[in-house]
């Protein structure tokens, strides 16, 4: 009886590593992902890049069809995924992937077929998924398949079949569809070694998060300080991969630059040509991205206000480096002004228009846009002045990001009612609604707030006869 016990158990032991290999894992609450993706899954559902047919069923098995491949795609490279009209009369602007279509199709990555059909339903084969990819990552393949997946499978993205071929012919499922696209976006993934860091970046700001991930979605690896040397590879949806040291993740690039000398140092790009009114270099906006440092504010699905109203506020200052005004910002990096250092920062730095950038925080239903101004004229004389720039980012904020419209409010906030100039503070969102919430981390969105704001700002000034026609063309 020992000696039959010891044979059951000794095959028990050589049973579990074969088992191990062919079994279902558990991959971000999936039940149906095999051991294999499980890495690969992971990553892009934290990165919400790629869910599943419900919380538990990620369908594996199922042949991804080209709707969702252009969903998954948009969602890494972050296109406008906005609901709309598209160029193809069988994807209506209601079905959920119209926005990632249109975007795809009009970045080259996708196209359609005879009869103005994109054929959203269809199942997408290897051969189609190589060209997708090579296409949306920009790498070289000739405009053929062959070339394509010789694209893939160079780089470690793709392998081919058992019988030696690609299989272009065949349909790829959704989960070999996540793991090449997981193996595309970061290289961690990937069977071979990758060699692509060639270029030499340095950081422009303090505390700037390297993360595993190209969004605010994934985790934090470490941080750097500003004007650190470090190299990058590829860029992914306004992300660029980099090492330094020993630790490899996703920066912001628009935090990065590519010359050595700090941006201060640098001699400012000339004023926008054309007919400028010369009165608007005696201008100063200032831009104060809400909370900082040891206050986050808000928080909801990984996301924290203060990340969201920083990163937008260094692209309002982007904007206006490029023009006659003169722009200054309570602050730059993860730091934290009081209420009161960002109302002293204003007045000594003669602020003329002040614009506070915050997110909303309720319940997961509230949603929309809502700026507001103070009203009392014995604290903060420019009433009149401040309901006009609050009323100019409001109506612009509601055409960038088609939100509920909360409407333009009296608000008693400190920045607003201890300042001594027009003042407005823009709720852009709700972080707390999941809709509001993936534009504020959004990079494509964020954008879009801050062209909102600072054309805003230029019809403020419109609307005080100033001559501004010539800089709205900046935020094209």
């Amino acid at each position: 009886m020992k000696r039959g016990l010891i044979f059951v158990v000794l095959a028990c032991i050589m049973i579990i590593p074969l088992f191990r290999v062919n079994s279902i894992a558990q991959a971000a609450g999936f039940v149906d992902v095999p051991y294999r993706a499980l890495k690969e899954v992971n990553y892009l559902a934290d990165g919400r890049i790629a869910n599943g047919s419900s919380s538990t069923i990620f369908a594996s098995d199922k042949i991804v069809t080209r709707e969702e491949a252009a969903v998954f795609i948009g969602r890494a490279l972050q296109l406008d995924g906005k609901q709309r009209v598209t160029n193809f009369k069988d994807v209506g602007a209601n079905n959920f992937s119209s926005g990632y279509i249109q975007s795809a199709v009009e970045k080259g990555i996708l196209s359609g077929y005879e009869g103005g059909r994109f054929l959203p339903y269809n199942g997408v084969s290897r051969g189609e998924m190589a060209v997708m990819l090579s296409k949306a990552f920009g790498y070289e393949f000739g405009g053929t398949l062959s070339g394509a997946a010789k694209a893939l499978t160079s780089r470690g993205i793709a392998s081919g079949m058992e019988d030696g071929s690609f299989g272009a012919d065949q349909f790829i499922k959704r989960v070999d569809f996540a793991i090449f696209l997981a193996r595309a976006i970061n290289p961690e993934f990937r069977t071979k070694e990758f060699s692509g860091f060639t270029k030499t970046i340095w950081t422009n700001v303090d505390n700037l998060n390297i993360r595993s991930g190209p969004s605010t979605s994934y985790a934090s690896r470490g941080i750097l300080a500003a004007d650190t040397k470090i190299v990058g590879a590829h860029e992914v949806g306004g992300w660029t991969y980099v090492k330094t040291g020993s630790t490899v993740g996703f920066v912001s690039t628009y935090y990065l630059r590519d010359t050595e000398a700090s941006e201060s140092n640098v001699t400012p790009e000339p004023p926008v040509t054309g007919n400028v009114d010369l009165r608007l270099a005696g201008q100063t906006i200032i831009i104060d991205p809400g909370h900082g440092g040891s206050d986050p504010g808000a928080s909801a699905f990984g996301l924290s206000e203060k990340t969201a109203t920083l990163a937008t506020g260094l692209k309002v200052n982007s904007l206006f480096k490029n023009t006659p005004f003169k722009i200054a910002m309570t602050r730059t990096g993860d730091t934290y002004p009081t209420l009161t250092q960002r109302t002293n920062f204003a007045k000594n730095n003669g602020g003329d228009v002040f614009v506070s950038i915050h997110a909303n925080s309720a319940s997961a239903a509230a949603t929309g846009t809502e700026t507001y101004y103070y009203s009392a004229a014995a604290t903060n004389p420019y009433v009149a002045d401040s309901k006009l720039l609050a009323s100019k980012i409001q109506a612009r904020m509601l055409t960038a990001w088609d939100l509920n419209n909360r409407g333009v409010k009296v608000g008693n906030f400190a920045v607003l009612r201890e300042n001594n100039m027009p003042a407005a503070l823009a709720e852009l969102g709700f972080i707390t609604n999941k809709g509001d919430n993936d534009k504020l981390k959004s990079d494509y969105w964020q954008t879009a707030a801050a062209k909102a704001i600072y054309l805003g700002i230029l019809d403020y000034y419109k609307e005080k006869d100033y001559d501004v026609e010539s800089l709205y063309s900046v935020a094209k």
